[in-house]
């Protein structure tokens, strides 16, 4: 009889019982003779596998054979005997490796340059620190030629000469600076329609005129405060003809956030007051003044994507001397959405604003004005456009934008008619000045831009506008070209040797001609077309040292003899070479 000891506290009284007893049962139900005979029995079933049936085989298995589990204990041993040898390892030295030297920055610079045609030109800029937050900076211009166009026979030299000084400050908590510049011009009304004039009245016309521009402004920022930039700026400018006109411009500029949104004021206060010593047929002097005050609030959504910029600009116009006051409102809203990152930018906008003219402003876009001009501000009343922005890859870039533009009021450069029985003789009455004439125009423009850095060596750029003009009393859009394109190439050769060059476009211009004589005292317009043209300009350059380098330029290298205004043609073929020199005091 066999007995078996049952215990285990982890099981009930109950289950340790009945285990006991089925112990006991199995041990009374076996007998000495353990042969039961033999039966043979197939038992046949598909072996369906499931996934309890699976197992993972272990990385290490365990081996229960002991001859495989001992391990064998190996001895090494190493027979060694000295050996002579002569052999002196050196110390190791790191390979040099060639460092590019940083080009020295050089605060100052002088270029001389001469040419054909009497041509001069130099330009000087100084600066220098007064401490660790203030600073110093002047420039000085000129540029001047004798003339020479070929038939012109009235006195076509230019001088054009500026000084620009400056003074400011640059801290933690804000930035400001100083300017004070004079500028002397010397032009001429050489552009008389030919074979309209003999000798005696030619050599009777007086065609120099001289202009002067004085300016005194400042620039003033709070890094960490709500005014982020203001602008003041004041210009006296009068010429040889008694002329003189005074402007005040201030343009301050605050930022700040309100709900977790940023909002922009701008502010606009341009004042422009001027008198003519006289009119064109010879009458009495007259003035002119315009007050112009703006508002223009905006606010900045940014969501993802998308950013908008909207706003609306008020203004109000007071007319001081002729002219009516007015109040103006315009929409000011911008936007774009990234359709593709940085390669497909798509932006739109619907903008308009009071433009301020004035005489000086004339002036620099078209330097044969008579000294009678009619001066008042330009209504943009909206600009439309969108566009779309981008990369075509990592180094090109492209920009194409369609625009609808209404103006009233917009400003047209027109020939001034030349009338015998003019009291006025001066040197603009010839039909050689132009006159302002002002129109409402309709502009449907579309532009196109691409620009290339093909590597760190060669960059290329081109850019064109075409352009529609719809007038409503003028019979055309007077000398706006409907096409205008720009190309320009730069080309690092070497590291000494450089190169720019450029071509500029530009379309067909549409002017007119009127001359009164005794038989026809009320001509009619005599409708004048200006061809276009091109220019092609290029630019060479050579370093001799970090201090010296020389240059040669050249101007209208197809010697077009091209007429950017009706009679007045610019000077052909142009060569200009010169050197700069680069310093520290």
């Amino acid at each position: 009889m066999s007995f078996i000891v049952c215990k285990n506290k982890s099981l009930s009284s109950f289950s340790l019982l009945s285990l006991c007893l089925f112990a006991i049962q199995i041990s009374f139900s076996q007998k000495k003779d353990e042969n039961i005979g033999t039966e043979v029995v197939n038992v046949v079933k598909p072996y369906a596998p499931t996934i309890s049936d699976a197992f993972k085989v272990k990385e290490t298995p365990t081996l229960d054979d002991d001859d495989t589990s001992k391990k064998e204990n190996i001895q090494y041993t190493i027979f060694s005997f000295p050996v002579a040898s002569t052999f002196a390892p050196s110390k190791g030295k790191a390979v040099s490796v060639d460092k590019i030297p940083d080009e020295k920055i050089f605060s100052n610079y002088l270029t001389l340059g001469a040419g054909n045609f009497g041509t001069v030109t130099a330009e000087l800029f100084i600066t220098q620190n007064i401490s660790n937050t203030d600073y110093f900076g002047g420039m000085l211009r000129h540029n001047s030629s004798q003339g020479g166009i070929k038939n012109v026979v009235l006195d076509d030299k230019f001088l054009n000469t500026a000084l620009d000084l400056t003074y400011g400050s640059r801290t933690k908590a804000m930035s400001w600076n100083a300017d004070l510049g004079y500028q002397h011009q010397v032009y001429n009304w050489y552009g008389i329609h030919p074979g309209i004039f003999d000798d005696i009245t030619i050599a009777s016309i007086s065609e120099k005129q001289t202009y002067h521009t004085l300016y005194l402004g400042g620039k003033l920022g709070l890094n960490d405060g709500f005014l982020k930039e203001s602008t003041v700026k004041f210009t006296r400018f009068w010429d040889a003809f008694g002329s003189s006109e005074n402007r005040f411009v201030a343009k301050p500029s605050l930022e700040f956030d309100i709900v977790e949104q940023k909002i922009k004021v701008n502010f606009v206060v341009d004042y422009v007051n001027g008198s003519f010593n006289k009119t064109f047929n010879g009458g009495s002097s007259f003035k002119y003044g315009f007050t112009n005050i703006g508002f223009q609030p905006s606010v900045k959504i940014q969501k993802d994507q998308l950013t908008i910029n909207a706003g609306v600009g008020f203004f109000y116009s007071a007319a001081q001397e002729a002219g009516q006051s007015k109040f103006f409102i315009y929409p000011q809203v911008t936007g774009s959405f990234k359709i593709v990152g940085d390669l497909m930018i798509f932006y739109a906008g619907l903008e308009g604003t009071l433009q301020q003219n004035s005489y000086h402003d004339f002036i620099q876009e078209n330097f044969f004005v008579s000294p009678t001009l009619t001066i008042a501000p330009t209504n943009q009343k909206y600009d439309i456009y969108a566009g779309l922005k981008g990369k075509l890859a990592n180094s090109v870039s492209y920009n194409i934008r369609g625009s609808y533009k209404d103006e009233e009021g917009k400003a047209l450069f027109k020939s001034n008619i030349y009338d015998i029985f003019n009291g006025n003789s001066d040197g603009y009455t010839f039909a050689n000045s132009f006159e302002v004439v002002y129109d409402k125009v309709k502009t449907v423009s579309l532009f196109g831009e691409l620009k290339a850095d093909f590597s760190k060596n060669v960059s290329f750029g081109v850019n064109a506008t075409f352009s529609s003009f719809t007038t409503d009393v003028e019979k055309e859009a007077w000398n706006l070209p409907a096409i205008k394109l720009t190309s320009t190439l730069d080309v690092t050769i070497t590291p000494k040797w450089y190169a720019r060059a450029s071509l500029f476009f530009v379309g067909e211009r549409k002017d007119i001609f009127r001359q009164a004589t005794v038989t026809l005292p009320f001509p009619p317009d005599e409708n004048v077309t200006l061809k276009s043209f091109f220019d092609i300009n290029a630019y060479l350059g050579y370093k001799y040292s970090q201090r010296f380098s020389f240059f040669l330029k050249g101007n209208n290298l197809a010697n077009q003899n091209y007429q950017r205004w009706s009679n007045y043609p610019v000077q052909g073929l142009q060569i200009l070479g010169g050197a700069s020199y680069k310093f520290d005091f």
